[in-house]
């Protein structure tokens, strides 16, 4: 294959006007009005890529957007990781190369230029050029109806008065009531437009279709209508010796257009007379072609071209992916819209079947070895590939697809569509047309997700944040913060260029020792309201909540089916029908979805609504042995003796003058009032807190003095393998109330056995040394042979300002059993030993939640 340029046709190119670019390294020129395949071709480049699986030499197909072997990456003007080189005009400083076929695309690509949304109404949306649209639209445009044409390629002839054009734009999608995305493509900036339509004319014509024989990938292979095109447009010659093989009428007059612009017709292989090619030889490009006559009578003619037609396939993907159907038209031998669609969507000309060249049905030659028959040149598929998928058990051309990967790369099935859906036909002895090629879906051709984000970029879209009503208080108190379950939530609050360390021991002495304040707004709070709103949560938690007194509060741990712990949190009965239940924060989200899922799909005869709260309220724990009195001190209604307001209930009135739902729950183990408010009135209660003397603290502290308490963190003390009874809390299973979500599970031998990993506590010999979280635990320092026997993990790690020492909660093997006992801690490739013990190592009594 040695294409080059000629004088025949050219149109679309201005030969005075040379453009230099450069590909695979290499400084070539082209013409404006070029595509980069049209240019690769004319400086005889043959060779663009290797197909991405078996890595084999690709050339360039076709002409348009139906490509499916030439891809590149393009570095300047903009960055492209991989576009068919047919779908890239040439521009003045264009640097390309060749896909290599496997590989790694980089990781942070240079920035685009950002994307213009527009938004379009028109009375009629035209989608292509093709024939039969101009009688419609110059009757629309003679009604003054607004009317909008949409063309992929870079020039249109005249379209008429009132018709407003748009090049070099591509309809990615049609979808309800005449709604379209059209992606225009700039030569600075990309549009994508927003098209309400109450009418759509489709006219995207048709794309060719190959036929599959032995080394049909090789480069030179190209299909009959591209090869008549790059003569035309571009005035480029792919060949100097041409085959042409053919199975219709559409490349009657090629043979004499190639003779004009000085080729030789080596052989003309006609389906119809019974004429076909068998194959290529050639390295790396087509060098010879083997044809196969109607007798069986085989010869070898030198060629560099093979210009193949195997018919032609109505490009109807944007009226399938509505909803139009296809037919099986068997004189042309493919499939054609059956009508069926919208009513606002008109399909005409070619992409109807109307004007398309009778073909013979021929999808590829009989050979004894189809190994090399390629259907997918991208997804390196061929005719055996098929075959092997029908020989497994496979009948619908969708499950063929899966199981192949036939029509999923660039193309979408373009050229390999009909193929296969054929050959599946044949191999099950089906009559033609039985089934069709797979389902279409948008976008029509491949879409950066620059061009969707537009204007809208920045790291806030990859991750949101989301903030408490109380942030900017943290803010202005210089606060460090960190992520959780996309809040953005205070880990430590710094004084005086206090490290992390330090400014943890503070805070947490401030709690044992005084009153901190904690904000607590990032919980999930979900209200479940319903007459069976106290059936539902008994069946979703481990333990009765029907049983629960109005004005109480009750710990509770959701589980999956497999019996192991899902979330946790508290449930309030507000109401005899009505309960305010919190989750973590990073499981707000899926614990809604998972309430919302088994009422729609398991009960759906309860009588429940669940409702996300989370962002109405904002939460101020306050906590330690000063909280009663900072809350008197701001201000409040309620009378605070644990008399009167016993641990875990929760009261309504008034806190710094504003109203308020206070509970009595702790995580620390202290004294603590949790004080509910509007998120209207979170930073003013914040500050009356602080004011009253509570020291503000992070999650960090707040780790460490949960951890001294021995309370889990789902998530942290948990990993989707850890039932309560694990986490020593087997008290808060209720097996008498009846069926709950992972009850079965609990039961199972695995469950029930003596040797599962158990929460402990461990108290490293020395007290100084900190474990590293995660650190395996062994039963002796002295490591037997690999490999070696590990008894659990450390979950948590903390230096305790209380307790003057270093401590650790941990998963261990019969760790109940074990404590008492001494186990070995592998960190930082050293070891530590550590006592095991009951995971509470402060306050153990709990004679310090009352104050």
């Amino acid at each position: 294959m040695t294409g080059r340029r000629v004088e025949v046709g050219g149109a679309w190119i201005d030969r005075s006007r040379p453009i230099g670019f450069t590909f695979d390294g290499r400084e070539l020129t082209g013409f404006e009005g070029d595509t980069l395949a049209s240019a690769l071709l004319a400086n005889g480049i043959d060779v663009v890529c290797r197909s991405p699986i078996l890595g084999r030499p690709r050339g360039i197909v076709s002409a348009g957007v139906e490509e499916s072997s030439a891809f590149v990456e393009v570095s300047e003007p903009r960055f492209e990781p991989i576009v068919a080189a047919t779908m890239v005009n040439l521009v003045d400083g264009l640097v390309a190369t060749g896909r290599p076929g496997v590989g790694v695309l980089p990781f942070d690509p240079p920035p685009t230029t950002p994307t213009l949304h527009r938004h379009a109404h028109v009375e009629v949306l035209v989608v292509g050029s093709g024939e039969g649209w101009r009688p419609a639209v110059e009757e629309a445009a003679q009604r003054g109806d607004r009317v909008l044409l949409v063309e992929r390629e870079p020039r249109l002839a005249a379209a008429g008065d009132g018709v407003t054009v748009l090049t070099n734009a591509t309809a990615l999608g049609l979808y309800d009531d005449g709604y379209a995305v059209v992606h225009e493509r700039g030569p600075g900036r990309d549009t994508l437009w927003h098209v309400r339509a109450g009418r759509v004319i489709l006219a995207t014509g048709a794309h060719e279709r190959p036929i599959a024989f032995a080394d049909d990938d090789r480069p030179g292979v190209m299909l009959a209508g591209a090869v008549r095109t790059y003569l035309e447009r571009f005035g480029v010659l792919p060949g100097e010796r041409v085959v042409v093989f053919t199975t219709n009428a559409s490349t009657d007059g090629l043979s004499d257009l190639l003779r004009q612009a000085g080729a030789e017709v080596a052989a003309e292989a006609d389906v119809r007379e019974g004429w076909a090619v068998a194959g290529t030889d050639g390295d790396p490009h087509v060098e010879a072609v083997h044809l196969v006559g109607p007798e069986g009578e085989r010869r070898t003619v030198e060629a560099d071209l093979v210009a193949v037609s195997g018919g032609w396939n109505p490009a109807a993907q944007l009226s399938r992916a509505i909803g139009g159907g296809l037919r099986y038209e068997e004189a042309l031998a493919t499939y054609v819209p059956d009508g069926t669609g919208p009513d606002w969507l008109e399909v005409v000309g070619t992409v109807a079947g109307v004007g398309l060249p009778p073909s013979a049905p021929y999808w590829y030659t009989p050979a004894d070895d189809l190994s090399t028959h390629f259907v997918d040149l991208q997804r390196d598929q061929t005719v055996q590939d098929v075959l092997d998928a029908v020989e497994g058990g496979l009948r619908s051309v969708e499950h063929v697809k899966r199981a192949t990967y036939i029509g999923t790369a660039i193309d979408q099935g373009r050229t390999s569509g009909v193929l296969a859906a054929e050959i599946v036909n044949a191999a099950l002895g089906w009559e033609l047309g039985a089934q069709g090629p797979t389902n279409a879906r948008p976008p029509y051709v491949p879409v950066p997700f620059s061009v969707l984000a537009g204007m809208d970029r920045g790291p806030a879209l990859l991750d949101p944040k989301r903030t408490t009503p109380i942030h900017g208080a943290h803010v202005e108190s210089g606060a460090v913060f960190e992520n959780v379950g996309q809040w953005l939530r205070p880990r430590y609050f710094p004084e005086d260029g206090e490290d992390l360390d330090a400014a943890v021991e503070r805070e947490c002495l401030a709690v044992r020792n005084a009153a901190g304040a904690l904000d607590a707004s990032t919980l999930g709070k979900i209200e479940v309201v319903g007459s069976d709103a106290a059936v539902f949560l008994d069946r979703m938690y481990t333990n009765r909540m029907s049983n629960l007194a109005v004005g109480s509060i009750r710990y509770g741990f959701m589980l999956g089916l497999d019996g192991m712990v899902l979330d946790d949190g508290v449930a309030m009965r507000l109401a005899e029908d009505r309960y305010l239940v919190t989750t973590t924060t990073g499981g707000a989200a899926a614990v809604l979805d998972r309430f919302e899922e088994w009422l729609q799909t398991e009960w759906p005869e309860l009588r429940v609504v669940c409702t996300s709260v989370t962002e109405q309220w904002a939460v101020v724990a306050v906590g330690g042995p000063g909280a009663r009195y900072v809350v008197t001190k701001i201000g409040t209604d309620l009378d605070l003796a644990a008399e009167a307001f016993p641990w875990m209930t929760w009261r309504e009135g008034t806190v710094a003058g504003v109203p308020s739902r206070v509970c009595r729950v702790s995580f620390h183990g202290e004294l603590s009032y949790e004080l509910h408010v509007s998120s209207w009135h979170g930073r003013h209660v914040w500050d009356a807190v602080v004011a009253a003397g509570a020291v503000p603290y992070g999650t960090e502290a707040m780790h460490v003095l949960r951890a001294e308490k021995g309370y889990v963190i789902v998530g942290q003390e948990t990993d989707g393998t850890v039932t309560p009874d694990d986490l020593g809390m087997g008290w808060i299973v209720n097996p008498s109330k009846g069926d709950f979500v992972g009850k079965r599970s609990l039961v199972r031998a695995d469950t029930l056995r003596k040797d599962r990993k158990q929460l402990v506590a461990l108290l490293p010999k020395d007290p100084t040394a900190l474990v590293v979280e995660g650190a395996q635990l062994v039963r002796s320092a002295d490591l037997p042979a690999p490999p070696v026997p590990m008894l659990g993990h450390v979950t948590s790690s903390y230096r305790s300002a209380i307790l003057e020492r270093t401590f650790a909660l941990a998963m261990l093997k019969d760790g109940r059993a074990m404590r008492g006992g001494t186990v070995w801690a592998t960190s930082g490739g050293h070891m530590i030993a550590c006592e095991v013990t009951d995971p509470v190592v402060y306050d153990p009594e709990d004679g310090r939640r009352d104050g």
